[in-house]
């Protein structure tokens, strides 16, 4: 299994391309969870959308990884993304297991199921022997599922200008 083409019990992740704006715009309108991603919100939707997925092409180019198009098998519906990104936390490289899914999807479990998949396939095929989840602080779902994914606060920071917890 190559990285940019990956599959759980209920979801295929592919890479995410500029056709993906669209069906990515949900994510950003009246999504009280926005707060928590570290984003411009004076821009639109489409605009975050779009500088969302150019954002991962580039490091699809740059550094072989980034986040995937999460797709449902059973309805064919894009969920969301997630992936293993490379990151420099307080001035240390590190290795993101990131996930940020539609608010339809939440609560059913699809975020736990991916993370689990992405740190399982980095950890197979040598991404990395430790990876991390960058949480805001209040983020507890999203810190929840980090905790299913067997890991645990390791400290507090700073990043994006939020206070987060870094999970590994």
């Amino acid at each position: 299994m190559e990285y940019f083409n990956q599959e759980t019990e209920r979801v295929i992740l592919r890479k995410l391309t500029m056709s993906d704006v669209e069906k990515w715009t949900g994510f950003f309108v009246d999504n009280q969870m926005l707060k928590y991603v570290g984003i411009d919100m004076s821009k639109s939707p489409s605009t975050l959308a779009t500088d969302w997925i150019s954002k991962q092409l580039e490091r699809y180019e740059n550094q072989g990884l980034g986040h995937l198009a999460a797709i449902e098998k059973n309805s064919g519906e894009f969920i969301g993304v997630s992936g293993i990104i490379p990151r420099e936390v307080d001035g240390k490289a590190q290795m993101e297991i990131s996930y940020s899914l539609k608010q339809e999807f939440w609560g059913k479990g699809f975020a736990t199921e991916i993370s689990t998949q992405l740190k399982k396939f980095g950890l197979e095929n040598n991404i990395s022997n430790h990876f991390v989840s960058i949480i805001d602080k209040g983020n507890t779902a999203s810190i929840n599922v980090a905790i299913k994914n067997g890991m645990k606060i390791l400290s507090e920071t700073k990043y994006l200008g939020m206070d987060v917890f870094i999970l590994g």
